[in-house]
């Protein structure tokens, strides 16, 4: 029974504040000391199937990424976007990525191979382990019955064909048509399209148009045949250019006949091209269109259109424009679009920067590699990193990566094994190869001292952050 005084006292306290709970005294403490209180826990992953990547940091559990499989339940959309400096180890992950996607049987992968040495790309190792002749597109080449590809391949439709001869024309001006000139090259196009029926229409076949129109030309808009001659000069003279230019053999001629199409790994080597001159971004939309119209199919087939250097296509608001249409279309057709940049800002401070915004947009996995801290800042501003994830990037080691899929962010360690360690390190080419250089003890020390200053970064992150917290 209680004591008649504690009762009276607790009516009277009743009375005047109402019925209230009893409470504890709150205890002031920082999560590094209340964290004892927890069991140790992980993040979840992305599942058990699909390729397997490495090991994330902080768990050890194994990290396995497969667009995919995530398409349509974790992703909205399967494309892939890869950032990082030289030297850390964003070749060995495509490498490593392309061979263990191709052990599916189901799957088929286009390389735009942009970077090598010794006459050959970073990627021709790859392709002969594989049985394959990798599609070497130079314009010395050319000239002796090399590789050609046909912006007016049959193949590729006749407005997909006047799209292209657009893009490359104001690739190479550095501006767009305006309408006078587009409408030269539209009539010159069609024309070269109906009367030409015995072989494919080339190139030179439309410069030979713009340069003498057809008076029916000028008569469908009721201008004078002059006119439409001058209208389409500069047209012409940009075309002349692939023709008889420094870029002439590549594109002035019938598509090559045996390119296999059915091969699971096709390789464009375009290690040969200028990657400062305004041929790569041409090559790369001729290249772009013609597999659109020739190689992506519904066939239930699961395709992987890995492009390096693709600042080539983000930062050319032509080009980009081409390949949007290709990523929105490919991706009801099974296409997973990887683009390798160093820099985020190679593109969204280019003059592409809105078509940029959109192919981003479209990609929603994101991993980054190890980048100056200004440069971090900048690109998880963009993404929408988390401040940890952000502030851990420039400790990075090479190997690892952050990695960003629709929101899921990891610390994730690429793991190669021995049996693909001769194909995706070679003594030539190595131009991301200074983690090969170190001893296997040594790089294993350089993993533990990477995870632990990640691990501190984290650790101080989040004490900062949940300072002022209190737990009941």
């Amino acid at each position: 029974m209680r004591d008649p005084l504690s009762a009276l006292s607790d009516a009277f306290t009743a009375f005047l504040f109402g019925n209230v709970e009893t409470t504890r005294l709150p205890v002031r403490t920082s999560t590094g000391q209340a964290q004892a209180v927890y069991l140790p826990t992980a993040a979840p992953g992305l599942g058990d199937s699909g390729v397997i990547i490495g090991r994330e940091v902080y768990s050890g559990k194994g990290y396995i990424y497969d667009p995919f499989q995530l398409y349509g339940q974790q992703l909205p959309a399967p494309h892939w976007l890869v950032l990082g400096e030289s030297g850390n180890g964003k070749s060995a992950l495509e490498k490593t990525y392309v061979l263990r996607q191709l052990r599916f049987r189901d799957r088929q992968v286009v390389v735009l191979d942009a970077q090598g040495e010794d006459g050959v790309g970073e990627w021709n190792l790859i392709a002969e382990e594989l049985g394959i002749t990798p599609i070497r597109l130079d314009p010395t080449a050319a000239l002796n019955d090399g590789i050609r590809l046909n912006p007016l391949d049959p193949s590729i439709t006749t407005t997909g064909q006047l799209a292209l001869l657009r893009t490359i024309i104001e690739v190479a001006m550095g501006h767009g048509l305006d309408e006078r000139s587009g409408f030269a090259l539209k009539v010159a196009h069609a024309y070269v399209n109906d009367t030409i029926t015995h072989r494919q229409p080339v190139l030179m076949d439309i410069v030979e148009q713009l340069r003498h129109p057809k008076p029916e030309s000028a008569e469908a808009m009721n201008v004078d045949i002059d006119d439409v001659r001058a209208w389409g000069l500069d047209v012409a003279l940009v075309l002349d250019r692939l023709v008889d230019g420094d870029l002439r053999g590549m594109f002035d001629g019938p598509t090559t006949i045996g390119i296999d199409l059915d091969a699971p790994l096709i390789v464009f080597d375009l290690s040969h091209i200028d990657r400062n001159s305004i041929a790569m971004p041409i090559l790369m939309a001729i290249v772009g269109v013609w597999l659109e119209h020739t190689w992506i199919r519904p066939d239930r087939k699961k395709r992987i259109f890995l492009v390096e250097e693709a600042w080539h296509i983000i930062n050319s608001p032509f080009v980009a424009q081409l390949f949007q249409r290709l990523l929105k279309f490919g991706r009801r057709l099974g296409l997973s679009f990887v683009a390798v940049v160093h820099h985020l800002s190679d593109v969204v401070d280019g003059a592409a920067a809105k078509e940029a915004a959109a192919i981003l947009k479209m990609a929603s996995t994101r991993t980054i590699y190890a980048q100056k801290a200004d440069e971090a800042r900048a690109t998880g501003k963009v993404i929408g990193l988390p401040r940890w994830a952000v502030e851990i990037i420039p400790t990075l080691t090479p190997g690892i990566a952050v990695w960003d899929v629709n929101g899921n962010v990891q610390v994730v360690k690429h793991l190669i094994t021995e049996a693909e360690r001769p194909l995706v390190f070679t003594d030539r080419a190595m131009t991301e190869g200074s983690a090969v250089d170190l001893l296997p003890e040594d790089v294993r020390a350089a993993e533990l001292e990477a995870e632990q200053r990640a691990a501190r970064i984290e650790h101080q992150q989040r004490l900062n952050e949940s300072s002022e917290s209190t737990v009941a």
